[in-house]
């Protein structure tokens, strides 16, 4: 466990790659007016353009093979005590973690909310399936929330950060595709070229006005439809998540599992629907895949695809919902409708998700245990998930008001509440 100092102004803060946009330029600031020091190290002109600083801005224009030793240097050159990041999978992540483990560092990792909308995840040491949750059991939540506010407000359906993400992640690749000369040795962390990123996203920005009006038309559809159906929530492939923490290598593996367990177990009136994630750019052809093996397992005109759209009006009426361990689940344990993921994620507790085979889970689901997941998601929202987001300027002011205070106390969210004592927190009501 890392040692941390309470004084702010004994703290060095490096911050390694973060979200798209102005946040982690933002979060220095903040820790800098505390009595910190920080420093950013930039691997493409992506990160360069966010962070205004150039003084503390230091470019990485090497390989990856000669990252772990400027890694170290940049320890002992600038005395640091922590470092900051976005995910914890990426190649030089994972080399810097490894690091600063080692050295007894302390490791500031962020990720989008394990909780949606209008949450982000600060853990320490890592997230997703290197959190410490996945190692919690729900009678340790359970003896921690003993002494915390059994009254937690739940955060509004309020969204607003998609539009800014895509244009923040659109603005990021055009940098990196067009002014990246000076970054050699940068490779992105994607299989995808990068022309072919931008180019997506680019196009998803355009396009999006039309995307919604095809998702409106095609959920419309399906409520309407009047038949039973099962949910598959889909992510991207090259997310972190689904990259490093599931049994697939490909999105394509999945599809085929759960329509050949679908095919072997659902009622034969029932339907199959499957739930493009918001962000998905077109990157695989996922629409014919699915009608292809719909055909193949004698199950089309049952099975169904939507680009994205609002997971709460489809899940009104669903039966199930599987995944491989999209953080969407959260939305289907909430409302107690039976969940198999695939995965390893912080939510697959055997007290909520299910263990039976695919065709026995399509045929006669088991419930999860909703006090179970009610005290889980308490939890939570007593240590690892704050309120704000990344994107808009409205959900970086609420999320900054939290954060750095959290970041500076010596204890991890867990260990606080286990102490009694909980991470700030802003009213809900008062949202921006």
């Amino acid at each position: 466990m890392a040692r941390i100092m309470t004084d702010p102004a004994q703290r060095r803060f490096l911050f390694l790659q973060g979200p798209h946009g102005p946040f982690f330029h933002r979060l220095a600031k903040m820790l800098r007016a505390a009595g910190a020091r920080t420093w950013r190290v930039g691997f493409n002109a992506g990160d360069a353009a966010f962070w205004h600083d150039r003084s503390s801005y230091i470019p990485y224009r090497g390989s990856l093979d000669g990252w772990a030793g400027t890694f170290e240097g940049l320890i002992e050159e600038h005395g640091i005590t922590d470092i900051v990041l976005y995910g914890d999978t990426r190649p030089v992540h994972a080399a810097a973690v490894m690091a600063a483990r080692a050295r007894g560092l302390c490791v500031h990792v962020f990720e989008e909310g394990y909780l949606r909308p209008w949450w982000v995840t600060y853990e320490r040491g890592g997230t997703n399936g290197h959190s410490r949750l996945m190692e919690i059991g729900i009678d340790e939540m359970r003896v921690a929330l003993e002494r915390s506010d059994p009254e937690i407000a739940e955060a509004p359906a309020h969204w607003g950060d998609m539009r800014q993400h895509v244009f923040y992640g659109a603005l990021y690749h055009w940098f990196v595709l067009f002014r990246n000369r000076a970054y050699s040795g940068f490779r992105a962390h994607r299989a995808l070229p990068l022309t072919t990123e931008a180019r997506l996203y680019t196009t998803r920005l355009l396009l999006m006005p039309f995307l919604a009006l095809d998702r409106i038309v095609a959920t419309a559809r399906i409520r309407q439809g009047g038949y039973p159906y099962h949910l598959a929530l889909l992510q991207l492939e090259h997310d972190a998540s689904f990259r490093a923490h599931s049994p697939f290598a490909r999105m394509s593996e999945f599809l085929e599992l759960v329509i050949d367990g679908f095919a072997k177990g659902a009622p034969r009136h029932h339907h199959l629907v499957f739930k493009a994630h918001p962000l998905e750019n077109g990157q695989a052809p996922l629409k014919r895949i699915i009608r292809d093996l719909a055909r193949a397992h004698g199950v089309e005109g049952r099975v169904h695809y939507l680009r994205g759209g609002k997971l709460a009006r489809l899940l009104d009426a669903a039966r199930t919902a599987v995944t491989v361990n999209s953080t969407a689940a959260q939305q289907v344990l909430w409302r107690g409708i039976p969940l198999k993921a695939f995965g390893r994620a912080v939510y697959s507790k055997p007290d909520f998700t299910s263990t039976q085979p695919l065709p026995e889970f399509f045929a006669a689901p088991v419930r999860p245990d909703r006090r179970a997941y009610r005290d889980y998601r308490r939890f939570l929202l007593e240590t690892s998930q704050v309120s704000g987001g990344f994107y808009s300027s409205a959900g970086r002011r609420r999320l900054l008001r939290q954060v750095a205070d959290m970041m500076l106390a010596a204890e991890d969210p867990y260990d606080a509440l286990r102490a009694g004592r909980v991470a700030p927190r802003q009213p809900l009501r008062a949202l921006p």
